[in-house]
């Protein structure tokens, strides 16, 4: 570098001084505009709450709206395809059941308000004002500019950061005060990022399945006496939470979407009626609430069990869930999926009746009863398996899988045949004492006198152990056994999976006289059931019980959805099993020092006899050692091997959820909370979807522990 350089560049030129100076206003005064965001106003107890859109379908509306077609009506769908925007009227509208039309904006700018510090978003119109003085303000460097509203409060836009809304607080300040004195200023904000408002990303486009809930008694769902909609809507979005936790895997690889569920309101339609009236012409007038509130709920399940409203009732949520999804699939042309159904409570037992009352299609009976007596034969076969495998001749199982020898072809062999098969003498010996010893207690069995209230009960017959029917011939529904006579509507559809939340139709069974259900039969349209109940749930009752009435177990443990059981639920089954031992080992020092300190004068027979005893003690001691022990996860590894028919394909039906560990302090406290907490369990939803996506062969990205 030469020296004139060397000094140029040591002491630049005199106009190039200035030049920062001159970037600092362009800097300071550059505007950008301000990026919008759609809101719904949402009015509860005459209380308006602004809610923002999600990013997704915000970004639609604003797309819509800068294509210029805002003057037609244009129809938006958002929040999944349940509501439709009409972008020109500014109206958000539910599509798949009735609700109040709410107010959508477009906004910009926003004011805290008064009572819950919610901030408010301005008007379209005085917010395109803001913009505009704002933009002012910014590219001239000239604040403290005043504007007035509609309603004359007064924004002063003192800078960037700092802009007030002033509310008068009355009129008559209007004579002299300014408006800068009058009230408490609020806060203004520019743009939606800067009021921390919860915005969701948006659901996912593609839906995998469909599920309509059916509720229970009442107009509410829940504690805080909200409806069917909303409720459906906390279930929608903690299986949205669900999906991602336990489903990632197969979101990214974009193999699943999302599962939809929409409520069916069969309440509102019952008490339009007119019976409200007749009721309350007879109504007393002390404890009115209490009266009001027992005719508007309790009184649902005596109307279900009236001929003439339960045909009212059937047909409401027939008719409805055909309609719902009818219009599910003009709106979504491409849907592939299946479709599920769930209830709630007394929702559970009509949609129970309405699924035994469907009628197959012909030719799927006839495939169905193919795939019956398939099905029978295999299982048949195994139990010949096993009752070798009880006699110790195990070794003969080829010989009578090869022979096609199921149980009831066992029972109907002569000696003869047996060693035409090749069967031993000794080998031959055993399986027909077998076979005579189950003939006698059948004898025995049909000799004993049987209550004419069963009708619903099955004699299991030796020779015909499945019984005569394969248990869709068996009228365990009939108005005999105690169901109200209706002519049951036909779904227009064919339910995957039937699942029933907090269900007293166990009760309902045998309150109509059904002892047991046939283990051979299953819904006539629908192949999987599940039964899920909070502990302590005063209206739920087990089904599998009445499947198998012999045998005790207990219903599966549902499994905690962060994969563990609770804290407390481990903490009591280790005092259970501490407790045991320590009984135990008391009883056991005691028999130690009675021992030592009694003398017997025969001491053989004295040990032969303290021997006996001590046996027999550790025995009785054992019985209730196994039963603590018995912990859930015991249970549900056993569980496979417990056969509870075919009722839901052969699978569990019994689901029972973890309680809390501040509802383990008091059962009857937690009692009610425990009928109406199925809306936001995550254990629930995680069965539900779990069972859904196992049809499609998509699971967990880690299976829980316990889960079957």
């Amino acid at each position: 570098m030469s020296a004139p350089q060397q000094q140029q560049a040591q002491h630049p030129a005199p106009m190039a001084a200035p030049a920062p100076e001159a970037a600092e206003p362009d800097a300071a005064n550059r505007y950008e505009a301000v990026v919008p965001h759609w809101f719904y106003c949402k009015v509860t107890d005459s209380r308006e709450r602004w809610i923002p859109f999600s990013t997704q379908d915000s970004e639609r509306l604003e797309e819509a709206h800068g294509s210029g077609r805002d003057k037609e009506d244009l129809v938006v769908p958002t929040s999944g395809g349940r509501y439709d925007v009409h972008l020109k009227k500014r109206q958000r509208v539910a599509v798949y059941w009735e609700e109040e039309v709410s107010e959508v904006r477009r906004c910009t700018w926003f004011y805290k308000g008064d009572k819950d510090n919610k901030y408010v978003p301005y008007s379209e119109t005085f917010s395109k004002e803001l913009e505009e003085a704002y933009m002012i303000a910014v590219t001239l460097d000239e604040w403290k500019k005043k504007l007035e509203s509609p309603s004359r409060e007064i924004i002063i836009l003192h800078n960037p950061k700092l802009m007030v809304h002033y509310h008068p607080v009355a009129t008559s300040d209007d004579w002299g005060s300014t408006p800068t004195e009058q009230g408490r200023p609020r806060t203004v904000k520019r743009g939606v990022e800067n009021i921390a408002a919860e915005i969701p990303n948006g659901e996912p486009l593609q839906i995998d399945h469909l599920v309509f809930v059916v509720h229970g008694i009442g107009p509410a769902c829940d504690i805080r006496f909200r409806s069917i909609i909303q409720c459906v809507n906390d279930f929608r979005n903690v299986s949205l939470s669900m999906l991602q936790a336990h489903f990632k895997k197969a979101q990214e690889q974009q193999q699943i979407g999302r599962v939809e569920f929409l409520p069916v309101n069969w309440h509102s339609s019952l008490h339009s009626t007119g019976v409200d009236v007749d009721l309350e012409r007879i109504t007393l007038p002390s404890i009115n609430r209490l009266r009001h509130f027992i005719n508007d709920t309790i009184l649902d399940v005596f109307f279900y069990n009236s001929s003439t409203y339960c045909q009212t009732i059937v047909d409401t949520v027939a008719s409805e869930m055909n309609r719902l999804y009818q219009l599910f699939l003009q709106r979504n042309p491409l849907f592939k999926g299946g479709v599920s159904i769930a209830g709630h409570s007394l929702g559970s037992l009509i949609l129970f009746d309405l699924l035994t009352n469907q009628k197959a299609a012909p030719e799927e009976d006839e495939h169905s009863k193919e795939g019956s007596r398939t099905t029978s034969s295999n299982r048949g076969i195994e139990e010949v398996k096993e009752i070798l495998k009880e006699l110790e001749l195990s070794e003969y199982c080829d010989v009578f899988e090869k022979e096609k020898m199921d149980r009831q072809a066992l029972f109907l062999c002569t000696e003869k045949n047996l060693k035409e098969m090749g069967i031993p003498l000794g080998p031959r010996m055993k399986i027909l004492h077998y076979i005579s010893s189950k003939m006698e207690m059948q004898d025995q069995r049909a000799a004993a006198p049987r209550h004419g209230g069963e009708r619903g009960a099955e004699t299991e017959s030796p020779s015909d152990p499945d019984g005569a029917d394969d248990g869709k011939n068996c009228q365990y529904r009939d108005v005999g056994l105690g169901q109200v006579s209706a002519n049951y509507p036909q779904l227009n559809y064919k339910p995957t999976i039937f699942f029933a939340f907090g269900s007293p139709i166990g009760m309902f069974l045998t309150v109509r006289g059904v002892k047991r259900i046939n283990p051979n039969y299953s819904l006539p349209t629908c192949k999987g059931f599940f039964n899920i109940f909070h502990p302590f749930d005063p209206v739920a009752y087990r089904i599998e019980p009445m499947i198998v009435p012999d045998l005790e177990f207990e219903p599966m443990l549902l499994p905690h959805h962060k994969g563990r059981k609770r804290m407390h639920l481990e903490l009591k089954e280790g005092l259970t099993r501490m407790s045991v031992d320590l009984k135990n080992n008391l009883l056991g020092s005691l028999r130690v020092a009675w021992q030592s300190f009694t003398r017997a004068p025969l001491p053989a027979v004295e040990a032969a006899s303290t021997d006996a005893e001590a046996e027999a003690e550790a025995g009785a001691e054992k019985q209730p050692e196994t039963k603590p022990d018995e912990s859930p996860a015991a249970v549900k590894e056993e569980a496979p091997l417990i056969n509870v028919g075919r009722l839901n394909g052969g699978n569990r039906i019994d689901y029972v959820l973890q309680e809390k560990p501040i509802e383990s302090f008091n059962e009857y406290l937690f009692a009610l909370q425990g009928h109406l907490c199925y809306w936001e369990s995550e254990d629930t939803v995680l069965l539900v979807l779990k069972e859904i996506y196992q049809t499609q062969g998509i699971t967990l990205d880690q299976p829980l522990p316990g889960s079957q």
